[in-house]
């Protein structure tokens, strides 16, 4: 496939027509180096009283309570800004509390049953997102008991990773790419390589016809370990990809399924930004 020119021009104006006021903010960080200050701003009118992050901060999850979802999102939006500390205390504390005793973390929480959400979106036991609270607080250095049990727990699933299907595996090379035992990562990340398909995707099981994780989906991040895994050509196939997957509305769509209007709207916003923010990372946009 030959690479489509990038039209950000059109893509800022999509997220101007179309994006939360957060990820307004945060395309201008990305395109013209705003100010992360109002990204924080942003950011804490989803943060609760308990500690943790709620109010459709993940567009599946559409009620006010803390969700471990929307708090992962929140520790993704803080790790990009470099401010991983900003209120780490409350967040670790939050997790550990929401955390079963082995130190998994429930996908869903049973306070979201009473709002809308997505059909996919059931509370059950330890969840991928352990992967990814573990991943970022351990980032972060935070100080809390649950932090080992939650690195352990996911060592341990690592030792099965024939039973780690789509985001069970994105989460679980973020864990690796970074954690702070990189000989031990290292030799685990060659144990996934089976998992993946030849073009480096891998399929997501129960989702829609043609739903997929890419290599770039699942190692966006040029310098991270995981990107081992990965072909210089598979990475550049997917670039070509995300360059011509660009609709003539200035924006990206996604290919999970979409359920409600704002859910929607949301999304789009969401993975518009993570194209451009992409993109350049990966040296396509300057």
């Amino acid at each position: 496939m030959d690479a489509m020119p990038v039209d950000v021009p059109a893509a800022e104006q999509f997220i101007h027509s179309s994006a939360r006021l957060l990820d307004r903010h945060r395309m201008a960080v990305v395109l013209h180096d705003a100010p992360r200050a109002p990204v924080l701003t942003a950011l804490a009118a989803y943060r609760n009283s308990d500690g943790g992050y709620g109010h459709a901060l993940e567009p599946d999850v559409r009620g006010p309570y803390s969700e471990t979802t929307s708090t992962l999102h929140a520790l993704e939006v803080l790790d990009e800004l470099d401010a991983l500390g900003h209120p780490l205390a409350d967040v670790a504390t939050w997790v550990a509390g929401v955390a079963e005793p082995d130190g998994g973390v429930p996908f869903v929480l049973p306070t979201a049953a009473g709002y809308p959400l997505a059909a996919w979106m059931v509370p059950d036991g330890g969840s991928h997102l352990t992967f990814g609270l573990a991943a970022l607080l351990g980032a972060a250095s935070a100080r809390t008991d649950w932090l080992d049990l939650a690195n352990e727990w996911c060592w341990q699933r690592l030792r099965h990773v024939e039973d780690l299907n789509a985001y069970w595996l994105k989460y679980a090379l973020d864990f690796l790419d970074n954690s702070a035992d990189a000989d031990r990562a290292t030799q685990v990340l060659e144990t996934l390589r089976a998992l993946l398909r030849p073009d480096g995707s891998v399929p997501v099981p129960g989702g829609t016809a043609d739903e997929t994780l890419t290599a770039l989906t699942l190692s966006p991040r040029p310098a991270a370990r995981s990107r081992a895994l990965f072909t210089d050509e598979q990475i550049s196939i997917c670039l070509d990809e995300l360059e011509a997957g660009q609709q003539d509305d200035g924006g990206w769509t996604f290919d999970w399924a979409a359920w409600s209007p704002a859910q929607a709207d949301e999304w789009r916003g969401l993975v518009t930004l993570k194209a451009v923010q992409t993109l350049r990372a990966n040296g396509r946009l300057r």
